[in-house]
């Protein structure tokens, strides 16, 4: 989770690839009226996000209950976003990825081909409320590699190089 331009769908590939899971990008369950909306420069408001943070807490839902894994790339700005996702699993983790607002500005005015506009940044910032320790996340900082990002998520998660080879042959 993070704002736009924190890397979560580079960050998500690279961990999913790393650990044998399956990347989501979160976006894909927008509806066409949020993606519409936010490419003409306007902020998503609460009810905009409902259905789309409802459509993932599904997707949740569905993968851990095909007993599959994945990692699933979403802004889930607020602590009432990430409820819903996470809906009381013990089993879902929230990872932030934590950035200054001018580092970000910078990867936004570079980016190429996201409907997301650069202009939403702030409103994104405003709305962010970063999780707390009741939410057990894990926070990295963007201010690296996306390898060494990953590393440190692994490191968090108790994930070590073992553990990785020991899920690439598991895996069917």
């Amino acid at each position: 989770m993070g704002v736009s331009g924190s890397g979560k769908s580079t960050i998500a590939d690279k961990l999913a690839g790393r650990i044998g899971w399956r990347s989501v990008d979160g976006d894909k369950f927008h509806p066409a009226s949020n993606v519409a909306k936010m490419s003409a420069g306007h902020p998503l408001t609460d009810e905009d996000r409902w259905p789309w943070l409802k459509a993932i807490a599904s997707e949740i839902d569905r993968t851990c209950k095909a007993g599959e894994r994945a990692v699933i790339a979403c802004s889930a700005l607020k602590r009432s976003y990430r409820k819903v996702l996470v809906h009381g699993r013990s089993d879902v983790r929230i990872v932030y990825l934590d950035g200054s607002r001018e580092v970000i500005a910078e990867r936004l005015a570079n980016r190429k081909g996201h409907f997301m506009p650069a202009g939403l940044l702030d409103s994104q910032f405003k709305t962010l409320e970063p999780p707390d320790r009741a939410e057990n996340p894990v926070t990295v900082s963007i201010d690296a590699s996306p390898d060494a990002i990953v590393d440190d998520i692994m490191r968090q998660l108790g994930i070590s190089l073992a553990d990785n080879s020991a899920a690439h042959r598991n895996q069917p």
